[in-house]
């Protein structure tokens, strides 16, 4: 499946849509050309792999007590480190990112994993590598 995002739930967006034909298009190409037998080099991209989900902060109750501070809302992709604002309570507390490492959060605040009590995704930054590829065709 592909995936371009944001796009709220029943909207269809121009953009967006252009992204994903030329995303599918470049999918079609590659296994054209592969099926053609041309060789593809090694290469390394970067890539986000999820760690964790987060949730908002609940009470006793499981009542959300906090939303995304503003300093994060549409901020996907963006680097959050250890005392990064994360949350603001009703009563205006800053919640701050506790954690070792710098992480890349994404889906923040997205209405479709509301009721999955899914505030957002932490991921990590990493490298992958392939060696070269080509069809034994």
């Amino acid at each position: 499946g592909v995936e371009v995002g944001p796009q709220p739930q029943g909207v269809l967006r121009a953009d967006i849509l252009d992204k994903m034909r030329k995303i599918v298009k470049h999918g079609l190409d590659f296994v054209q050309l592969f099926n053609e037998g041309k060789e593809f080099p090694p290469c390394t991209i970067e890539v986000f792999k999820i760690m964790e989900k987060v949730d908002y902060p609940r009470n006793k109750n499981d009542e959300v007590i906090a939303i995304i501070h503003p300093k994060l809302q549409d901020q996907d992709w963006q680097p959050l480190s250890n005392g990064d604002p994360v949350f603001l309570t009703l009563d205006g507390e800053v919640i701050a990112y506790k954690g070792d490492c710098t992480v890349y959060p994404t889906f923040i605040n997205e209405a479709a994993y509301y009721e999955k009590k899914q505030a957002f995704v932490k991921t990590v930054k990493m490298k992958l590598t392939a060696k070269h590829i080509r069809s034994s065709v």
